[in-house]
Formats: C-alpha cells, structure tokens, sequence
C-alpha cells in the first residue's frame, strides 16, 4: 500500500516524520504530492493508496468530502490526532483497508484504535472483507449490504460455494449445497440462475482461456468473440483469471492489449507443450498446418488452469477461437470474519 501523510502543526508535523520512518521501515510507499491541501489530496485519492490525517478529523471530512466517490473506489481515510492517542478509520474500513491499516498504525504508535464498522463491533461475519481477503468481485454491494443487515439481525446466512473452503465456519454462516433461501451467498464463476437471482454473487478468479486467434485480429475482434463465449455459457467476465495461446501468438498486439487491460495473465506455450497434453481435443487440421499443433485454445486452457476440468469447449467467431477450464481455486475461513 502507498500512503500520503498530511500534517498542521509543529507537534503534527513532528508525529508525521516519526511515523513516516516507521512506515518506510515496513515496506510502505510514502507519496509527497505538492500544492495546497485539497490539491494534495486530490491527487492521492484513488483506490490502492491511503490518506492519513494528523489533526483534527473535522479537517479530513472537510478535505475528502468533494472526492467521495463510491464504496467501491474511494480509498482509505485514517485520521490519528496530533497526540497519538487515537487511531480513527473515517473512510473505507473494509474494500479500502482503512480499519486493517488503522490497527497497524495504533500498534506502531502504542496508540488505540477507533473502529466503527458494525460488524467489526458486533463481531459479525463481514462479507466484503472476506470477499476482499479472498480475491472475490463483489457483484452487487447493494446485496453485500442486505447480508450484513440480516447477519447484524442476527439471521442465519446460507453459503454456496462451487470451490472448496478451509477454515473454521463463522458463527451465522451455514454452507449448503443449493439454492434454498431466498438471501444467500454464492461463490461461482458462473451467473446466478433464477432460483439464486436474489443471492449476494461473489465471482472468483477462477477461470482461464486458451484463445487461438488469425493474424492481426483485432482487441474488438477478440473480446467479442471471448464476451459470446463466456455468455453462452453464463459464465462471467471477472471470473477470468489468465489467457493461456501458443508462443506464435505471443506478439498478437489486441490479444496482448486485451488481457492488459482486463488484467489476465499472459501465458504462452510451445507446440511441443500443447501436443502434450492428455486428452480429447477439437482437432483441426487447418490449424495444425499453421501451428504444428491440431487444437490451441482447448490445449492452452488446459495447460493455463493447471490441468483443470474443461469448462467448455472450442468456441469460434471471427478468426477467434476460446476454450476454457477452472483452475484450482480455494477459499479460506479466518482473515475475513469481521
């Protein structure tokens, strides 16, 4: 994490130098923007950073307000007060890290923490932090609200995982097997069907493509083709961790471009690597006259998911051919409960 520090006082200023050497020394990246207050601010402002005020927290509220943006984008927001006694998450406790950070910075300084989530107070099972912890997209937070609601009501919460989960369960969570209430949590890379279109959707990382493509295919070519994919097979789009093709594909500029874009690994394998997989596969004997091998996408997505199980077969439009197979995905229990 990246984090800009902003101080008012001598005594502020002289807590600022402390606690940036004690920052440092634990990895952290200090930003120095320049200009006044609201530009400094502004400049930091993004999701992946943190802003940490030392004074009065009505000074920060008034600095960050014409920022906010959403839950999902807005970063952390510490305020510590020029006497280190209080550590206070004021902004995005969970999805931006602000209560993680706030006890770190309480225990540096040998100060106590605020901390003002509901769930963390009530010690509830906290959805986005778990979620968060695990590497999941939230799909709605308007859902992820409506659990915590009935989780701090004291409800039980049903669980649908199509991945395996290790650790303890949380005290209101119940794991099941299908869709048998009518609020519930779901773990899948595949869209909620209509029996669960009123669960809280949670989409892992858990798939990756092989995509064979002609020539000079375009980026617009090639995600149109792996979008038609991933819809007739109702699969999502953010469950797409990496994109496995073969070496002669390695400089196809819109293939690269998409999956820098979408922020999927790149992996390229030689024709010896793909004729060795075992199994079924698409033969073609066109393609094999071009790349040496009978299928690229099939074999590819095979070898990028670590020899998952197929999750659905060669796919082609416009020069594009898409494949896809699951990875070996887990979820744990333990770092996201409250």
């Amino acid at each position: 994490m990246t984090v800009a520090l902003f101080a008012f006082t001598g005594r502020g200023r002289a807590l600022k130098q402390r606690l940036k050497g004690l920052l440092v020394r634990k990895g952290y990246r200090i930003l120095e923007p320049e200009g006044t207050l609201a530009e400094q601010a502004a400049a930091v402002f993004h999701r992946g950073n943190a802003l940490i005020f030392i004074g009065a927290t009505g000074i920060a509220v008034r600095t960050v307000a014409p920022l906010l943006q959403s839950k999902e984008t807005d970063p952390a927001v510490v305020v510590i007060d020029e006497g280190a006694v209080w550590v206070i998450s004021l902004l995005s406790g969970h999805l931006g890290g602000a209560n993680v950070l706030t006890r770190e910075l309480a225990a540096l300084l040998h100060s106590e923490a605020v901390i003002t989530t509901a769930t963390d107070i009530n010690q509830v099972f906290a959805v986005d932090l778990w979620a968060q912890d695990n590497g999941l997209v939230i799909g709605s937070l308007e859902k992820a609200k409506q659990v915590s609601a009935a989780l701090l009501a004291g409800k039980e919460m049903v669980l649908k995982s199509d991945f395996p989960i290790t650790g303890p369960v949380p005290a209101g969570i119940k794991i099941v097997s299908d869709f048998e209430a009518a609020l519930g949590i779901a773990v899948s890379i595949y869209r909620l069907p209509e029996r669960g279109e009123g669960w809280l959707a949670l989409i892992p990382p858990g798939l990756y493509l092989g995509i064979g493509c002609k020539k000079g295919v375009s980026e617009e070519g090639i995600q149109s083709a792996v979008e038609a994919a991933l819809a007739l097979n109702r699969i999502d789009i953010h469950s797409v961790a990496g994109v496995g093709t073969i070496e002669l594909k390695k400089d196809e500029a819109g293939l690269r471009s998409l999956c820098e874009k979408g922020g999927w690994r790149f992996l390229v394998y030689s024709p010896e690597e793909l004729r060795g997989v075992p199994g079924q596969f698409t033969p073609s004997d066109f393609v094999r006259s071009i790349t040496g091998v009978d299928n690229v996408c099939e074999r590819a997505a095979f070898l990028a998911s670590g020899g998952g199980r197929s999750v659905f077969q060669k796919f082609s439009r416009g020069g594009v051919t898409v494949a896809g197979a699951e990875g070996k995905f887990s979820l744990r229990f333990g770092d996201g409960e409250v």
